[in-house]
């Protein structure tokens, strides 16, 4: 879809720090991060809705999940399917630590401020482990 920023990401019109990728799905950081290392789990191609992915899409997840609990040291990962900001099929994945400010399920509106470098070691970290 022409207008979709996740299918941008995808074409490499748009930057992103990768983390992870094969034929079928992209894994990001997300911009807006809630905690250190909150990813983004998109097929590289345009469904609408998590339950529309003709992939295999769990073992994805699965696995970057597990990756982020080594990589930053945290056995709680939080996965939050919304779909209302972007109309493109995708999965937060948010790592979770004592006294992160988070209640028990973190909002959009509590994202943490991280540098382009902190981004960038993270992805770099994340991906170290896979």
């Amino acid at each position: 879809m022409a207008d979709c920023i996740f299918c941008k990401i995808v074409a490499g019109e748009i930057p992103c720090y990768k983390v992870f990728e094969d034929k079928q799905f992209l894994v990001f950081l997300d911009i807006r991060p809630l905690n250190q290392g909150h990813t983004l789990i998109i097929p590289k191609k345009h469904y609408r809705w998590v339950w529309d992915i003709k992939e295999e899409y769990s073992s994805v997840v699965n696995k970057i999940a597990n990756t982020l609990k080594k990589a930053l040291g945290t056995d709680y990962v939080q996965s939050v399917v919304m779909g209302d900001e972007v109309h493109h099929a995708h999965i937060h994945l948010v790592p979770r630590f004592p006294h992160d400010g988070h209640g028990a399920v973190p909002t959009l509106e509590q994202v943490k401020n991280l540098s382009e470098s902190e981004m960038k070691e993270t992805a770099k970290k994340i991906a170290s482990f896979l």
